[in-house]
């Protein structure tokens, strides 16, 4: 049976996501304590493990707090342990991991910082992608280059259409805006912006089926001629992409 899923807002505009089932309750991301304790509370639930994605301080600040308040384990990449809070599982993209009885992928998503991770759980068909794949969006790049980001996107890309993107902030007003202005015609991108200004959808999750039709990253061969790149091969769009969204 599928995991239940919550989505916590956090902080301005951050997401954070509970996971439960009988074997017990894991939370992706810890950009703020409150929410999470209250939501945790609220349920009756415990929390067994906090499952990081990359260091951001937005991300990782409320671990202190929340293990202090719960005895929750902390989980995250190897890769990132210097400077995330002190792990007590470290893994790594491509070894095994279970979670609340579910097999989990680990999955290198390196672009927005070098060393991100999202955590793909098959069977619930969901991925935890943070500051990767977003809703309409992509993370900018802080510590990677544009074909690192491609790369981490393709191997998103390659998940199953009805997998639920679970991203890391509600940033839909802009990337919105962004996605309309190089691909205007879109009728599946129109209507989805206009869900969710009438609070019909949430800007996220959404799924990578929503994604593919919508999100301006996943699109590049769609979109090369009206960024004046026609012929040019799908990372070299989505690098012009990426530079008209940082100039946005």
């Amino acid at each position: 049976m599928p995991l239940e899923l919550v989505t916590l807002r956090c902080l301005k505009d951050n997401y954070a996501y509970l996971l439960h089932s009988d074997a017990g309750t894991v939370l992706i991301d810890a950009p703020e304590a409150m929410p999470v304790l209250t939501e945790l509370e609220a349920r009756g639930w415990g929390l067994d493990a906090i499952l990081l994605t990359h260091h951001h301080d937005d991300h990782i600040q409320a671990v202190p707090e929340i293990v202090a308040a719960t005895g929750a384990r902390v989980i995250g990449a190897a890769a990132d342990a210097h400077r995330l809070p002190p792990l007590d599982v470290s893994v790594a993209p491509g070894e095994p991991l279970e979670v609340l009885g579910e097999p989990v992928h680990v999955i290198d998503v390196s672009g927005h910082t070098v060393g991100h991770v999202a955590f793909h759980f098959p069977d619930s068909a969901m991925a935890f992608t943070a500051d990767s794949l977003m809703a309409l969006g992509c993370g900018r790049l802080f510590e990677g280059d544009p074909a690192m980001m491609w790369d981490s996107l393709s191997r998103l890309n390659a998940l199953p259409g009805d997998t639920l993107i679970c991203s890391g902030h509600d940033y839909c007003t802009g990337n919105g805006a962004f996605a309309l202005s190089v691909d205007p015609d879109n009728a599946a991108l129109q209507d989805r912006l206009s869900a969710i200004a009438e609070a019909r959808i949430p800007c996220a999750p959404a799924t990578l089926e929503v994604e593919r039709a919508t999100n301006p990253f996943l699109r590049p061969a769609a979109l090369a001629p009206a960024i004046g790149m026609a012929g040019a091969d799908d990372a070299q769009v989505f690098a012009r992409l990426r530079r008209l969204k940082d100039d946005f």
